[in-house]
């Protein structure tokens, strides 16, 4: 399967910690996915929640706890941990996010998905 790569933005761009939605391709079913920075760390999951196959987020960029530590559905309160993608709490303990490749090069975070 080949890859495409999308600029999500610059480091500074993010908030610590925060997180961005990215699209990769066109049309009604484009690749949707997600990216949070925490500290000089960046993770990336597809935006696609374990239990109901559903988007994660109803607000645009909305996928962390009121605490920032732990990714949550929206819909059923999931909790995913951050570093791991792991679900901690809800109804699909034990599953994982769908890990995205990433880098940072020259502060620009750069996420790769299906093309």
């Amino acid at each position: 399967m080949q890859e495409k790569a999308v600029t999500i933005g610059h480091m500074d761009e993010l908030d610590d910690p925060g997180c961005r939605e990215f699209r990769i391709g066109e049309g009604d079913w484009p690749f949707r996915g997600f990216v949070v920075r925490k500290g000089n760390d960046i993770y990336a999951y597809q935006n696609y929640c374990m239990h109901a196959g559903h988007p994660l987020n109803f607000k645009p960029d909305s996928f962390l706890t009121k605490d920032n530590d732990l990714i949550i559905c929206a819909s059923h309160g999931a909790l995913y941990n951050i570093e791991t993608g792991v679900c901690v709490a809800g109804p699909c303990v034990g599953e994982s996010l769908r890990a995205v490749r990433t880098e940072v090069g020259d502060g620009a975070v750069i996420a790769y998905g299906p093309a």
